[in-house]
């Protein structure tokens, strides 16, 4: 496998690691990847993907604390749907353009 290749599964892998069901897992793997690989586009995927996996967690809980006053449940239905539907834009944006890392629009970056 080539450095392209590489670098092409394991940032497609960073981004698509939100559809494994465990959140230790979803966070885990791009965590995991960030220490593993020296390189620096890899880097960048993982340090995204974390940072849209917290962004969405943080939404989340928030959504969950206002299903009280019935705004919650809409938006907990808007997060579930940006939650499959970016990582999958992310995923093509990564495999079609290996040498650029994805960047999430609109999420707060901690790392």
């Amino acid at each position: 496998m080539n450095a392209e290749d590489k670098r092409r599964l394991l940032s497609a892998l960073c981004h698509g690691s939100i559809f494994f069901s465990s959140l230790l897992v979803s966070v885990g793997i791009p965590f995991a990847i960030f220490f593993a690989t020296e390189d620096s586009v890899v880097k960048e995927n993982a340090k995204e993907a974390l940072n849209f996996h917290i962004n969405l967690y943080i939404a989340a809980f928030i959504c969950v604390i206002l299903i009280s006053v019935l705004i919650g449940i809409p938006l907990l239905f808007i997060v579930g749907l940006i939650s499959f539907v970016m990582p999958i834009i992310g995923i093509v944006s990564v495999i079609n353009n290996p040498s650029k890392p994805y960047r999430y629009p609109y999420i707060f970056r901690f790392f």
